[in-house]
Parts: structure tokens; sequence; C-alpha cells
């Protein structure tokens, strides 16, 4: 028996006991929930944030008293449109391709994609997929502009904004005149 037989037949007991809870936590016996993928990708995501926060720390960053609702509302608009480009728009197709395949055309410009691996490739395909799910980690990296240049990130959410608006009007558009 070695000295990293206890930790051989711990790490054992854990990787069962990890085992056992993605079994009971799965909606059906085939519908296995990549849990372990969500923690890999839940970990790149804090350790991309802390990054940034020692980064502004060491830039000497500070946080500022308020933020005036108007820049709120930018970053809000931005980053819905941000997560709606990189989820559905055809043209972030090739950023996506590792993690997904395409199911259908689903509006204008945009397709529907989902997840073709297991595991964490998985986990990042519904990340890659899911404008719900995405704008968590658009939001954090506008935040962290804002906080770096506000110009140059009110610059950037406002032409993001835009687009946003223009997308309205072009379905109102198309909803009055279908011709």
């Amino acid at each position: 028996m070695t000295l990293l037989a206890p930790l051989r037949s711990g790490w054992q007991g854990v990787q069962a006991s990890a085992r056992q809870q993605v079994d009971a936590y799965s909606l059906r016996a085939d519908d296995e929930r990549p849990l372990g993928g969500y923690l890999r990708t839940m970990t790149v995501y804090v350790g991309l944030t802390g990054t940034a926060a020692l980064v502004s720390r060491h830039r000497g960053v500070r946080l500022p008293e308020s933020v005036p609702t108007t820049d709120l509302a930018l970053l809000g608009v931005a980053t819905y449109r941000l997560s709606r480009l990189i989820s559905k728009d055809a043209i972030t197709s090739p950023l996506k391709a590792r993690w997904t395949r395409v199911v259908e055309r689903c509006g204008p410009g945009e397709v529907a994609e989902e997840p073709r691996r297991s595991g964490t490739a998985h986990a990042v395909g519904e990340l890659l997929t899911c404008p719900f799910c995405l704008a968590q980690w658009v939001a954090t990296g506008l935040v962290f502009s804002y906080l770096w240049n506000p110009r140059l990130t009110r610059w950037g959410a406002g032409a993001l904004s835009v687009v946003a608006v223009s997308n309205a009007l072009q379905f109102a558009h198309a909803r009055l005149d279908p011709e």
C-alpha cells in the first residue's frame, strides 16, 4: 500500500458520489445534465470575474458612487443585443460551431442551435445558444468595461442599442406592412 492509496480511495468515493448526484438530478434516464460541465463553466466565469476585479484594483479603478439611470438603460439594451447577437445570429455561427449544431432557421438572420457534445462541451453549447444564460457573462463584461473606460463603453453600448431599436422597428414595420 502506497502513501497515495488513501487519497485515491477518497477521490474514487468523491467521483462515485458525484455520479450518484448527476443521476439523481437528471430529468429522465436519457437526459443526463452535465453538472460537472456546468461547474467548470461557472469556475471559468468566477475566475474571469475575479481576474477583472484584481486588474481593476491594480489599476486603481474605484466604483462610482452611483451609475446614471441612462447608462444602466444603455448597458441593459446593449446586453440584450450582444447576448442575442452571439447566441442567435447566423453570422456568429462559426464561433459556436465547435459546440453547437443548427436545428433550424428561426427568424430574420437567426438560427436555432443546440449543444452537440457532452460534458463541459455540452455546457458551453448550452451557454452559447441561450441569450438569457449568456446575458450574465455579457453584462459582467460590459460592467467592467464601463468601470475601466466609461466613454468608450457608452459608444459601443450605444451602437448595440441603436441596432436593437432598429430591429424592433423592422419587426414593427413587417407586422404593419407584410409586403
